[in-house]
């Protein structure tokens, strides 16, 4: 997976290389679908939701540049198993997962395979996580009709968010913004097709 996957394409920050050789993908898929587990798409998990495939889950996570320090936020624990990649690159990460059988699930999981620097909790990940803001860097794992506000009032200064942007079965791009004297630098990263976010995002677009 990394070599033929990561390394053959633009995944170069060696620890997300190092890391993406590391945590155990197959434990966060259905048992049905392990024999799929290292392949480069994504796969179906419970809830109607999906893990995405390695090479977009190396990307979003080497967008964030991330150094061995820093508070991590993610919107969307799904399986848990970008939340594991983070936890080996960063300090503390903190996970927001808006179905609560997907957060019992994943929460249950990464504390059995030992990831002690991740807290889970279910809620509306629109809004963030106020209580343990500011972040270094924030990923989201589903795609906003447009970037929340609350994430990027909750981003450091000179820290990155990395988030799908565009409507559920339309175009969505990969977006890196950055927060640079308090506004938000833009960069457009590549197509992506993501499951959509819900809760309040769906409420903004009525």
């Amino acid at each position: 997976m990394v070599d033929e996957q990561l390394k053959a394409r633009d995944i170069t920050d060696p620890r997300v290389l190092d890391v993406m050789g590391k945590v155990p993908r197959h434990e966060f898929i259905e048992p049905g679908l392990r024999q799929e587990a290292y392949e480069d798409y994504p796969l179906p998990i419970e809830e109607g939701q999906t893990i995405s495939q390695p090479y977009i889950v190396a990307l979003m996570t080497q967008s964030l540049k991330l150094k061995g320090k820093e508070k991590v936020l993610e919107v969307g624990t799904g399986s848990g198993y970008q939340a594991a990649v983070l936890a080996k690159l960063t300090a503390n990460v903190y996970s927001i997962e808006i179905n609560e059988p997907l957060t019992r699930k994943a929460s249950a999981l990464l504390r059995r395979l030992g990831y002690a620097n991740i807290e889970v909790k279910c809620g509306d990940g629109y809004f963030g996580w106020p209580e343990q803001a500011p972040f270094d860097g924030i990923i989201v794992t589903c795609a906003a009709s447009r970037i929340p506000d609350p994430l990027f009032e909750q981003l450091k200064e000179g820290g990155r968010l990395i988030i799908p942007v565009g409507e559920a079965g339309g175009d969505q791009t990969l977006t890196l913004v950055s927060k640079i004297k308090g506004k938000p630098k833009i960069e457009h990263i590549t197509p992506v097709r993501f499951v959509p976010m819900t809760g309040e995002n769906l409420k903004k677009k009525k």
